[in-house]
């Protein structure tokens, strides 16, 4: 082999392993920030800051929509709902940000009134400005074609489509049907219709979906979480108290990361593996970059 050979070869393995650092351990990986803490307005805060702070998202005069799970009437202590103080640290984020308006709301599965003033969110929310906690109303849903695996077309939230900001804040719990309830299934509070019927093929549905209603921010509550006997649950002898709050713009990464309070694997869990099987994110951990706070 002359020089001119080896220098050829010897760059084209130096410009392969630059690639491979870039891909696997470099500025293109997915990132889940983590933040832990007893204020649980402060580790909302230190999470999203983590991953570049509110106004990477939100810009002057944007509409937001922040999607908690309010969907169940119980209590905050109960884990089944978003905690109220990470949906108000979510919100005063935005507005400092210069959020023009940011709309909170949810299709509740219980009754709406009582399901949104036991969580919490409303109290919350009450005196700050530029924030509007909504019911959601029936002649608002749009048809939206999909074209998906299950769904090819489906109604969908308008005030949703036509946000400018989508912040998607479940809170993690088990669900009895799916393993886990996290941030690709809170999607389904933006769905109208019949929901029971997605049931049929859940994983799929709730890509279909995920597929074109793109959460810009997810943050997951997991300040405590349910570990039985969701997505109600009811007992606090399910509940634990972790103190956390994930933030991630890889609305698959940070299901995955979730997964693991529960000592699981993000492959056990249909509905995080098809979404990525489907390219919607990443769940191989060893491909996300975890930045602890």
């Amino acid at each position: 082999m002359n020089r001119r050979d080896f220098l050829r070869l010897t760059g084209t393995f130096l410009l392969a392993d630059q690639v491979l650092t870039r891909s696997v351990h470099g500025r293109d990986l997915s990132v889940v920030a983590v933040a832990e803490g007893p204020d649980y307005g402060t580790i909302t805060r230190n999470a999203i800051n983590a991953i570049g702070g509110m106004g990477k998202f939100v810009k002057a005069g944007d509409t937001v929509v922040v999607k908690p799970n309010m969907g169940w009437d119980r209590k905050p202590e109960q884990a089944a709902t978003t905690h109220p103080a990470v949906i108000r640290s979510i919100v005063e984020e935005c507005v400092k940000a210069g959020a023009k308006k940011v709309k909170i709301f949810d299709n509740s599965c219980n009754d709406a009134r009582r399901s949104y003033e036991n969580s919490g969110i409303p109290a919350a929310l009450a005196n700050l400005k530029n924030a509007e906690v909504k019911y959601m109303e029936d002649e608002r849903y749009k048809k939206v074609v999909l074209k998906g695996t299950f769904l090819k077309e489906w109604e969908l939230y308008g005030e949703v489509l036509s946000a400018d900001v989508f912040i998607n804040a479940p809170i993690a719990k088990h669900h009895s049907l799916t393993g886990l309830t996290l941030a690709l299934k809170n999607v389904m509070g933006i769905m109208g219709g019949n929901r029971g019927y997605i049931h049929r093929q859940i994983e799929d549905a709730l890509a279909d979906v995920n597929s074109v209603v793109k959460s810009h921010l997810v943050v997951i509550d997991a300040t405590r979480i349910l570990t039985a006997h969701g997505p109600t649950g009811g007992s606090l002898k399910d509940v634990r108290v972790l103190n956390k709050v994930i933030a991630s713009t890889d609305i698959v990464a940070a299901d995955a990361y979730a997964t693991g309070l529960f000592g699981l694997k993000p492959q056990d869990i249909g509905i995080t593996a098809t979404a990525a099987k489907r390219g919607l994110g990443e769940i191989d951990l060893d491909r996300v970059k975890v930045v602890k706070v």
